[in-house]
């Protein structure tokens, strides 16, 4: 089904076969449910929330076990499933010696169905093989594990093979979506997210997961833990002001004021409250809000540090890099952009 005609909810049907990697299967069913379980992973009006339901796909319901020994139950038979928004072809444990002649001809007659229905049509890895072999990627470029490069060149001339890309977009409307290598999953299911929900949704799952360049440890993808649910009335108020003020100078000084109690019982009953302390519950939110410009705005590192609060472009350049464990440049690159096509 084109973009456009995509509604509210967003149906993902995952073809499992014997040969399916069900490592991939299971895990873009549980990125893809996340997207749905979670709702602060948009940051769109709950009126504009795509939601995702992935559902497992095959020939048949009853307990399948892979060439590689792990069970795979399917949700529905390809009979049942009548329509999809969008379906993947995960990896399949297929050598690029194999002759795939009539080997997937029942699925293959459901993939090209649902793609004459308007579906988007993706694959991991060796799935391309199985498009290929339906004849989908004829005259379009496609991506797929650099090992195949012979079987595509020998028996499927037509494709426009691109081993080098991680992700190939092809077709009217771009509804044909083939990745690399295994891992690849984690680049196609983001980029779907991205494209089907939101950037700010995509963002987030990575961070979630830890997708991407882990070389600088966690910290990059971290976000502010909740503070603690409480019934203390004068540190809720205070948290609601803040939220609008945290740029002024002195925030802490003010929030004490407003609590109308001595600095050292203000400090305690905001952290027995929160889990922050004053000072700390400030930082996190400024850098939490610079974390949101560098993610989706061009502004200039240090306009970002003085709208955030922090009239020293270097100090705020030091928190950033000591709460997140890179520097704010570093952080932009990673995370403005999270798609690859």
């Amino acid at each position: 089904m084109p973009t456009s005609m995509i509604t509210q909810n967003i149906s993902i049907s995952l073809v499992a076969t014997p040969d399916t990697s069900a490592a991939v299967l299971y895990g873009l069913h549980e990125v893809f449910s996340v997207v749905s379980a979670t709702e602060d992973y948009f940051d769109e009006p709950q009126t504009n929330r795509r939601l995702i339901t992935p559902r497992i796909v095959s020939k048949t319901t009853e307990p399948m076990r892979t060439v590689l020994g792990a069970s795979i139950v399917a949700d529905h038979t390809f009979d049942e499933a009548h329509i999809s928004d969008i379906i993947i072809i995960g990896d399949l444990n297929v050598t690029p010696e194999a002759n795939p002649e009539g080997k997937w001809d029942v699925e293959m007659d459901w993939v090209r169905d649902q793609y004459r229905n308007g579906a988007i049509i993706c694959s991991v890895c060796t799935g391309s093989i199985m498009l290929a072999e339906a004849g989908l990627l004829n005259n379009l470029e496609a991506t797929c594990h650099w090992s195949a490069r012979n079987i595509f060149k020998t028996r499927y001339p037509l494709v426009l093979f691109r081993p080098e890309r991680i992700l190939a977009s092809a077709g009217m409307e771009h509804r044909i979506i083939t990745s690399g290598g295994s891992a690849s999953w984690i680049d196609l299911a983001v980029y779907l997210i991205a494209r089907f929900c939101s950037n700010g949704a995509a963002r987030n799952i990575a961070k979630l997961f830890l997708f991407g360049d882990r070389s600088d440890g966690q910290l990059p993808f971290a976000a502010m833990v909740r503070p603690t649910q409480h019934e203390d009335a004068v540190v809720a108020r205070c948290q609601e002001w803040i939220a609008d003020h945290y740029d002024i100078n002195n925030p802490v000084e003010k929030m004490t004021e407003k609590a109308e109690l001595p600095p050292r019982t203000f400090k305690r009953r905001f952290l027995k409250a929160t889990g922050y302390a004053p000072l700390e519950y400030v930082q996190t939110l400024r850098i939490e809000e610079a974390k949101q410009m560098l993610e989706t705005t061009d502004d200039a590192i240090d306009n970002i540090a003085s709208l955030v609060g922090y009239t020293e472009p270097n100090s705020f350049r030091r928190l950033f890099k000591r709460t997140t464990g890179i520097s704010p440049h570093q952080y932009r690159i990673r995370f403005k952009s999270v798609t690859i096509i």
